[in-house]
């Protein structure tokens, strides 16, 4: 008897083991200023990404997919903490001589990883701070290899020569600190092999694994392999070749047989600089690009797979930000949300192609600047509230070769309202034929100047909290 109750627990205990799942890898890939029609698979022109592509047919595309704002910085903040950018206190893009940067007090997506034992691993841009105090390994990554900034912040731009050479950290080192074009040519080669490597290292194991590319964020660079490929150029060949990358990375999971364990998500920071023309992406159907809170600035492509968690050939067209994906990772994992509050929400059911899921939202709130609150989106309405605006030249060409045409200033002196389901360029304001729209996002922009804050209407806003300022050593 003793035996046979002996052998009963064992049955029973083996089987809840093999019941349990394994904690899922997760690996974010964050392209630079990719335009929303930059893939295949959105209908791209002049260039071919086989392997997005494939990870879209074998997953999840979304169609109304947003970061909080369309610039560097301010993107990458929200991406990794699940929070508006200026309510950390980051805005726009930091540069060499910034002396801030990400708080310590914030909690990270390495982070909370690393709350439930996960490896993780950071390769490319980081854009969060760049002095020591700042860098990944200090924000929950267990190792670094990338540039600090964007790969323009050097002295080789013709219109800010007085920028400092771009260096090139592993970890908290500097390990070239004399990036050239010839360097840069090689950065996503460079970043592929590291992010191959660190999935062979820790293929037993979860992980988490950030790759943040460079490109293809001006000036365009890419490796012989990839030069002259595409039809269109310069950055079709620069597309190509982070195409290439992702399939690497994919390679690399599928010869671990680590595919079913691991949820890939694959979108971009903001959309394409406009101003450099034939050095810039595509956003087809949207208004303007980077560096506006119209869709062009921050509607983005977004592509995950999980599979048999992720159903195949899915097209998602609720709406969702990079703020949910903090809220979404915790509950998948198992790991609590940080005592500070945080502005995205679990968004699983949208992720997973669940039928008949809603957005769990009331609204979303664009910011810009230095913490203009320009636009609020509601379901299918979005409010444009007044604000100075860059757009596009009409009556210059478009830039060429690297160079930027410029842009316009531009007033929106009275509320404008869009339907997006049915003018998704947002070309006609239909503010009087909706007036009671109009006033119910305008409650829920009253909502983001209390919490928030908004420099155009000087509202300061109660849930701010400040970035850290770097410490001086003597």
């Amino acid at each position: 008897m003793k035996l046979h109750s002996a052998l009963v627990m064992w049955i029973l205990l083996t089987t809840s083991l093999l019941g349990q799942q394994r904690s899922p890898n997760v690996v974010i890939i964050y392209a630079d200023d990719l335009g929303y029609t930059d893939l295949g698979c959105y209908g791209a022109q002049g260039w071919t990404t086989p392997h997005l592509d494939q990870l879209a047919k074998e997953g999840i595309r979304f169609k109304d997919f947003h970061v909080s704002q369309a610039v560097c910085s301010a993107s990458r903040t929200s991406l990794l903490t699940g929070c508006y950018a200026n309510r950390l206190g980051i805005h726009g893009a930091l540069g060499p001589k910034a002396t801030h940067g990400l708080a310590k007090s914030e909690t990270t997506l390495a982070e909370l990883f690393k709350s439930k034992n996960y490896a993780t691993g950071m390769v490319g841009k980081w854009h969060l701070g760049h002095h020591e105090q700042f860098l990944p390994t200090n924000h929950g990554f267990d190792s670094y290899l990338g540039l600090p900034y964007s790969n323009d912040m050097w002295p080789h731009r013709p219109d800010r020569p007085q920028y400092p050479k771009l260096v090139m950290y592993e970890n908290t080192k500097i390990i070239d600190d004399d990036v050239t074009a010839e360097d840069q040519k090689q950065l996503t080669t460079k970043y592929t092999e590291r992010a191959v490597e660190f999935i062979t290292t820790n293929k037993s194991k979860p992980f988490f694994l950030y790759v943040a590319h460079s490109m293809p964020h001006v000036p365009l660079f890419v490796s012989k392999k990839f030069r002259g490929k595409s039809k269109q150029g310069l950055y079709g060949d620069v597309i190509e070749e982070l195409d290439w990358g992702v399939g690497e990375i994919l390679a690399s999971l599928k010869k671990n047989d680590l595919e079913k364990d691991t949820l890939v998500i694959f979108t971009s920071d903001n959309g394409p600089w406009l101003g450099f023309g034939n050095h810039a992406g595509t956003c087809t159907g949207l208004r303007e690009g980077k560096g506006t809170v119209f869709e062009g600035g921050h509607r983005v492509p977004m592509i995950a797979r999980w599979p048999g968690k992720i159903p195949a050939e899915t097209v998602q067209n609720e709406m969702m930000m990079t703020i949910d994906l903090f809220p979404t990772m915790a509950k998948l994992i198992g790991a609590e949300l940080p005592k500070l509050p945080i502005d995205g929400l679990d968004c699983w059911p949208l992720l997973a192609g669940q039928k008949n899921a809603k957005n769990p939202h009331e609204a979303y709130w664009h910011y810009f600047a230095t913490n203009e609150l320009r636009a609020v989106r509601s379901g299918p309405w979005k409010l444009m509230l007044p604000h100075k605006s860059q757009q596009m030249l009409e009556d210059r060409k478009p830039g060429a070769g690297g160079v930027n045409a410029g842009y316009k200033l531009v007033t929106i002196d009275k509320p404008q309202l869009f339907n997006l389901t049915e003018d998704l360029g947002e070309t006609k304001n239909v503010i009087d034929a909706h007036p009671d729209v109009a006033e119910k996002l305008q409650k829920y922009a009253a909502k983001a100047r209390e919490e928030l804050g908004d420099s155009l209407t000087k509202a300061t806003g109660k849930g701010t909290r400040k970035p850290d300022e770097l410490k001086l050593t003597k």
